[in-house]
């Protein structure tokens, strides 16, 4: 048996600066990780077979599920006879812009990779994975990183700042194709300033960081649901130093000071008696 941890992510900074002729867009991203995980188990069995049990009913547990998908790919590619049964007990929110689904697909690479006596190379788990996923190469290495190409391309950079991280996920979902779509039938108005963002994380300049926070996804995604504006600007009423969506959202974060942990309590507590964000969580970069 063999536990995984598989960490959540947010975009500091998200910017698509075109498209391939495959549909791919062609990103430049700053992602962090953050103390937010799924926790996974998985063991060995000898039919070959393929099972995933989750801790939510929502979630498919045959061939659409990223973790089958993994296995079955290992599988064929060194031509495992083995099979696997995984247990999944999800905390991190669903249709979030995080990489929930990423992030579990890199922890079954790792815990795989060490339970079928694979022996590949970090860089060998990221040569595979992109072809399930874009985010999955970087949720494999974690950390700060620049993201680049389709999101396969990764620069790693220092450790972001200590700081408090205030997770906020309204109850809605919203699909990463939509988000996508919607924005190509549009220019950007704005791109983030991610060489900036780049340089304040080497000199470990928090507010150089927040000051950058920018998402070109935000405008398509909050124009549809005016919650994430609302939330945002609670976290910022309470003393947030910045505060953007992640990904295609609608998750929403805010980033206080760690001097600064009780006005980031403080809106958790404003949102939640709102009713507007029902998952809620204070975390950190990791």
């Amino acid at each position: 048996m063999i536990t995984r941890k598989a960490y959540a992510k947010i975009n500091l900074g998200l910017d698509v600066i075109g498209r391939r002729a495959d549909g791919y867009h062609i990103v430049r991203m700053i992602m962090q990780s953050i103390d937010l995980s799924d926790e996974l188990s998985f063991e060995k069995t000898e039919d070959g077979s393929i099972t995933i049990m989750t801790s939510n009913a929502k979630i498919p547990t045959d061939h659409r599920n990223l973790i089958w998908k993994v296995a079955k790919q290992l599988q064929e590619a060194y031509d495992v006879k083995s099979g696997v049964i995984v247990s999944l007990k999800k905390y991190i929110p669903m249709a979030a812009g995080m990489a929930g689904g990423s992030t579990d697909a890199a922890a079954t690479y790792h815990a795989l990779n060490e339970l079928w006596n694979l022996g590949l190379s970090r860089q060998e788990m990221c040569d595979l994975a992109v072809k399930l996923g874009a985010d999955i190469p970087y949720c494999i290495c974690g950390g700060t990183a620049l993201s680049e190409g389709i999101g396969e391309e990764l620069t790693f950079l220092r450790d972001m700042p200590s700081c408090h991280i205030l997770i906020a996920k309204p109850a809605i979902d919203v699909s990463t194709a939509w988000a996508y779509q919607t924005l190509d039938s549009a220019p950007i108005k704005s791109h983030p300033d991610i060489d900036g963002m780049m340089k304040a994380i080497d000199e470990g300049n928090l507010t150089g960081i927040t000051d950058r926070l920018a998402n070109v996804l935000e405008p398509v995604t909050a124009g549809r649901y005016t919650i994430i504006e609302e939330i945002r600007q609670v976290m910022l009423a309470n003393g947030a130093l910045g505060s953007r969506m992640s990904g295609s959202g609608p998750t929403v974060f805010g980033i206080f000071e760690n001097k600064n942990l009780a006005g980031a309590e403080h809106a958790v507590n404003e949102l939640r008696s709102r009713g507007i964000a029902p998952d809620l969580v204070i975390t950190k970069p990791i």
